[in-house]
């Protein structure tokens, strides 16, 4: 293994494919990157075509000019294995390895990643040609790392290979079919099996604890496929070369915590809807499952891609102009390509590289703006890259050992994603929501980012691994929204967390099931209700919208559009304070807040989906002494955030996420780091329409 990855700076720059543009003068667009103050590109991953055109026919130099021209011109290279994307002449030969879906299907060729990366002769052909790769150009001088596959994930698979191991690891896992019937509780509907022979395909499952259990296992075999190409690179990097994955976090076959175990450092694929969608509030719907909408959106992004480690991370594609189908057609405001940067570096990231550099003429991609526009002359966008490019060369050796500040804790938790992904609570266009979990972690999340507050997000195993009195010395506020599947051992975190002097609060769907979500035979919240001072037994969807007010004596002070949406959970008071309740002939009788000291610490029952203003408040009770901007109180639509260096300095970062300019008064000495512009003590601090500032204290 090679050494941890130290990122003292800022990586900046774009993929870089000349192979898509036959003709390309290749000095002329690395001498363009240099201008725009690149550091890095990103090469190979997408044309296993290219490096081995026929089967055993490698050719492996063509890339070599542009290693040997960026390396010449001081910028790196991360070279990727071309495994995601499989030439034709494979497919002929072996159509076996085809991924199969779960109708039965094999998944026709065409796109990319329709391939079952378990399969032996997709195997053998991806490690000759990572071989030949990496063993020519790991000794080049320009590369400092490898990202392994791309976007790993996409497909779960449901060949019949797949489903014969899925059963040798339930053998493992359970060690009987009679301890498998009591796990799963297979008596339902006749289930019960008396051999492994009998388990039926996944394809018509209709029981959660299997589902579980067969995410689990492609997430499983996904993290398996990347620690096995680490095991090949390994044998040829050097050690100051580091080993990736590009992840894009929504994909349905990956537990980010997992692959992070096996990967140096972390990195992701960032997309976000621009213009309007980077309104501070989010009011635009978000564009697709794995396109984010508004400010909340864009840092849990980031946010979990720092978790995936809880350490810097990379950002190997992100938007540079419009992305998506050619109907979303969406390219950034003046100064939006420099506040998502400066934002994302505020949450932890060690690069930013653009997907990509030049736009394409042909392929699934028309249409997915690069930092060149289709006729690959520079133009505003390029303009605005270079701007930032020399405001990063200023940053970026600042951030030597920088960690971004946290003021609230919120825990993720995979298996219960994959859970409420299978039985959503809340529905969506009349069905159910595949994305429940994500609606459910991102009411409370927002609110806390609404409130100005910094949020770090951790794993369950993480939380579990630091222990409970060192959670709540790290993180006095720790938000468990949508945590249905822990184990024993969880809950009794979670408690003993509060315990020890943590404000635990619990949202919707906490603690319902155990670690086979199977649902929990107790008042709920299971475990907690009695620390928590209230329980519920029944639950419900709105329909409506029904009103929340606060209690005229708490904490809280609610407006008149203070409502909860889609979700009810009915809290019966049993010792603890009423902090909210709702107008309603019938829900008036339970309380939406409850909140209840437990030990040195407290629990508050959560049981909606908050609405903004709830969440906003909540957060901003439940952290009364959060890091303060050295420039006054923030709101709408400024945010801010800050982290510290290994120096001990902290930086702020200051966000107009609107059109109308705005000032702020110093109270503390700063500096402008990327303009060298001093602001003492009550200097007015302006900012433009969608601007960006990078302070350091003094």
């Amino acid at each position: 293994m090679a050494m941890k990855p130290q990122f003292a700076g800022v990586l900046f720059g774009a993929a870089y494919y000349a192979e898509y543009q036959p003709g390309r003068d290749i000095n002329r667009d690395l001498d363009l990157m240099r201008e725009a103050g690149f550091t890095v590109i990103r090469v190979g991953e997408s044309v296993w075509s290219a490096w081995e055109p026929r089967e055993g026919v490698f050719n492996v130099n063509w890339l070599a000019p542009v290693l040997d021209g960026a390396h010449a011109r001081g910028i790196s290279a991360i070279l990727g294995t071309p495994t995601y994307a499989v030439p034709p002449w494979l497919q002929r030969k072996h159509p076996e390895i085809a991924a199969q879906s779960a109708n039965g299907a094999r998944i026709p060729w065409g796109s990319r990643q329709e391939v079952d990366h378990s399969a032996p002769a997709y195997r053998f052909h991806a490690e000759r040609v990572i071989r030949a790769v990496v063993s020519r150009y790991a000794p080049h001088p320009a590369v400092i790392g490898f990202q392994l596959d791309n976007e790993p994930g996409v497909a779960l698979l449901y060949n019949d290979h797949v489903f014969q191991r899925f059963i040798g690891w339930l053998k493992n896992r359970y060690g009987t079919v009679e301890r498998l019937n009591d796990e799963w509780g297979l008596v339902f509907w006749s289930h019960q099996l008396s051999d492994w022979t009998e388990l039926w395909r996944p394809e018509g499952n209709a029981i959660p604890q299997y589902d579980l259990a067969w995410r689990r296992f492609q997430a499983k075999l996904t993290t398996e496929f990347i620690a096995w190409q680490a095991r090949i690179v390994d044998q040829y990097r050097r050690d100051d070369q580091f080993v990736t994955t590009c992840l894009q976090y929504s994909q349905p076959g990956i537990s980010e915590q997992d692959l992070g175990e096996v990967l140096d450092v972390a990195a992701g694929n960032f997309y976000y809807g621009m213009q309007d969608h980077f309104d501070q509030r989010g009011r635009l719907p978000q564009p697709s499952h794995w396109t984010t909408t508004g400010t909340a959106g864009l840092l849990r992004q980031a946010d979990r891609a720092f978790a995936t480690k809880q350490s810097r991370f990379l950002i190997t594609e992100t938007n540079a102009q419009s992305i998506d189908g050619s109907h979303f057609n969406c390219p950034p405001y003046r100064g939006q390509l420099r506040q998502a940067a400066f934002a994302l570096i505020a949450r932890g990231a060690a690069m930013v590289e653009y997907w990509h550099w030049h736009t394409l003429r042909f392929g699934a991609e028309t249409y997915w703006g690069g930092v060149l526009p289709h006729s690959l002359k520079p133009g505003r966008v390029y303009k605005e890259v270079a701007a930032l490019g020399k405001q990063l060369a200023t940053l970026g050796p600042l951030m030597d050992g920088y960690q971004p500040d946290a003021d609230i804790a919120f825990l993720w938790s995979t298996p219960s994603r994959y859970a409420l992904q299978f039985m959503p609570p809340l529905k969506a266009d009349g069905g159910p929501d595949g994305q429940a979990y994500e609606r459910i972690f991102d009411s409370f999340y927002r609110g806390a980012i609404e409130a100005g507050l910094q949020a770090r997000i951790i794993h369950v195993g993480q939380a579990v691994g630091l222990g409970a009195a060192e959670l709540a010395r790290r993180f006095p506020v720790l938000v468990a929204a949508g945590t249905y599947c822990v184990t024993d051992a969880e809950l009794d975190l979670m408690r003993e967390y509060a315990e020890l002097g943590g404000h635990l609060i619990v949202g919707p769907r906490t603690a319902y099931a155990d670690e086979e979500a199977r649902v929990r035979l107790a008042a709920q919240p299971a475990g907690l209700a009695q620390a928590a001072g209230a329980w519920y037994e029944e639950f419900s969807n709105l329909q409506t919208p029904v009103r929340i007010d606060a209690s005229p004596n708490g904490p809280l002070r609610l407006g008149e559009q203070a409502a909860a949406q889609d979700w009810i959970e009915c809290l019966i008071p049993n010792g603890a304070e009423v902090l909210a309740g709702y107008r309603h002939p019938h829900f008036a009788s339970f309380a939406a807040v409850t909140s209840k000291e437990a030990g040195q610490g407290r629990i508050t029952l959560v049981g909606t989906l908050p609405p903004l203003e709830l969440a906003r408040q909540l957060a901003t009770w439940a952290v009364p002494e959060s890091i303060k901007p050295p420039f006054g109180p923030v709101a709408a639509p400024i945010t801010a955030a800050s982290g510290t260096t290994s120096a001990g300095q902290r930086i702020w970062f200051v966000f107009n996420w609107g059109w109308d300019e705005r000032q702020l008064s110093a109270t503390a000495p700063l500096n402008e780091i990327t303009s060298g512009d001093p602001y003492p003590v009550g200097s007015e601090l302006r900012l433009g329409s969608w601007d960006a500032k990078a302070l350091i204290e003094q």
